[in-house]
């Protein structure tokens, strides 16, 4: 076995800074390997001696580049782990509540009962003023107004009515990242009949104290009809599956605001705000718009070849991280296989998807597989970026404890390329 050097030891053979071994790593130049027990990187002496030969890469880092060390989320090839615990394993057994748990405490959370998909013991409640003033905020908003613009508006009143919301020891942390995601979910109104029962009027059902999962709780407030268990299931899977995901944009700008003492309110708003972009969260809803549009499978090849004939990407196919499939999207579109196989909605994306394969495009990626659960279940428009967005909510207060923890403000810096005004 080849001899293995720790951080410090490789930049002095390499004569950079560490940020700089972990730019190389990002690029492929060096290999690195966590020791068991520890957060410590080690790197193969024989790597840095064949770099330090051949030079450092040309090819400076680029500005953008901004490497964080967290010990929460790791994408490797294409395998996803929270905490060292494939993500994939996870959402077979684990409820969204224990694996919360698993990314906020480094502890999977305990089930209610024997068959690991009930509560955890812990309760995960908003209280009822915030409960009260979140569902009036959002019941102002128009007819039409989409999930995850009403979570936007509810996030802030939850915020209002936590008067210790800028406790930020660790358990003060957790227990309000259990409350908030609640609030999110139970200040949604219910709907009846593909539309929201909270446009103008308070949400049927906001008397009777929540219960349930997170899951199990969401689906009402974005399905007119019960989809049935094996669906809720796919469910509950969907948000274990998309709790974390390193660093992607919105959770980069969740741990920015964190890094300078944001309150978790604070951080999953800001997370919001980011996690509706087109390229972001946002695609499954692109994604959904598009399944939509075909009414049986033999529609497929005109929907796809219409966005293509119009210069447009086609959403929810490809990722920026996995070079082969999104194993999230693999995992759940088998549940979904499993739990609808007669589904004509299924056939539809079934559809898509072979004829994205025909012609040379990406595997579907969680963005895909996220709107075709939400149109095989009949949920209401924009229901894949609501569950996006809450199971998210969860990464971004772990998020939050990393930085909470670390004390350091993130403060990247710019490289001016405007005008140069000579002096005087």
């Amino acid at each position: 076995m080849g001899e293995w050097i720790g951080a410090a030891e490789a930049a002095r053979r390499l004569g950079v800074k560490q940020a700089s071994l972990y730019s190389y790593v990002s690029r492929g130049v060096l290999t690195r390997r966590k020791t068991h027990g520890s957060r410590a990187s080690l790197f193969s002496a024989a790597e840095v001696e064949g770099l330090a030969r051949r030079g450092r890469p040309r090819r400076a880092p680029r500005p953008a580049e901004l490497v964080i060390e967290t010990g929460l989320t790791e994408i490797s090839g294409d395998q996803l782990r929270y905490r060292g615990m494939d993500a994939i394993a996870l959402a077979s057994t684990c409820t969204f509540e224990q694996v919360a748990s698993l990314l906020w405490t480094g502890a999977l959370g305990e089930p209610g009962g024997g068959d690991g998909r009930s509560l955890p013991g812990e309760p995960w409640e908003a209280t009822a003023t915030a409960v009260a003033a979140g569902s009036a905020a959002q019941a102002a908003l128009p007819a039409g107004t989409l999930p995850l613009e009403r979570l936007q508006v509810i996030v802030p009143a939850l915020a209002a009515a936590d008067p210790l919301r800028l406790h930020l020891d660790a358990p003060a942390v957790v227990a309000a990242g259990r409350c908030l995601i609640a609030g999110m979910v139970d200040c949604l109104p219910v709907v009846q009949g593909g539309s929201a029962a909270g446009d103008g009027q308070a949400p049927r059902g906001m008397s009777e104290p929540a219960s349930g999962t997170m899951a199990e709780r969401i689906v009402p407030r974005l399905c007119p009809a019960d989809p049935g268990p094996r669906l809720i299931d796919a469910v509950r899977a969907a948000l274990v599956l998309l709790a974390d995901h390193e660093l992607a944009a919105s959770t980069l700008a969740a741990r920015v605001a964190a890094s300078v003492r944001a309150d978790p309110y604070a951080v999953v708003a800001t997370g919001l705000g980011a996690v509706g972009g087109a390229l972001h969260g946002g695609a499954s809803f692109g994604a959904e718009v598009m399944l939509r549009s075909a009414s049986a499978p033999a529609d497929a090849a005109w929907a796809v070849g219409d966005l293509l004939r119009r210069g447009e990407r086609i959403p929810g196919f490809g990722h920026f991280v996995y070079r082969g499939r999104d194993p999230r999207a693999t995992a759940l579109l088998d549940l979904l296989r499993a739990a609808a196989p007669g589904s004509e909605r299924l056939a539809v994306a079934e559809a898509m998807i072979a004829e994205a394969r025909g012609r040379s495009l990406p595997e579907p990626n969680i963005d895909f597989a996220l709107a075709a659960l939400a149109v095989v279940a009949g949920m209401i428009p924009g229901a894949g970026e609501a569950m996006f967005a809450v199971a998210r909510a969860a990464g971004w207060v772990a998020h939050a404890l990393e930085e909470y923890a670390r004390g350091t403000p993130i403060r990247p810096r710019g490289v001016y390329t405007g005008p140069v005004v000579p002096p005087g």
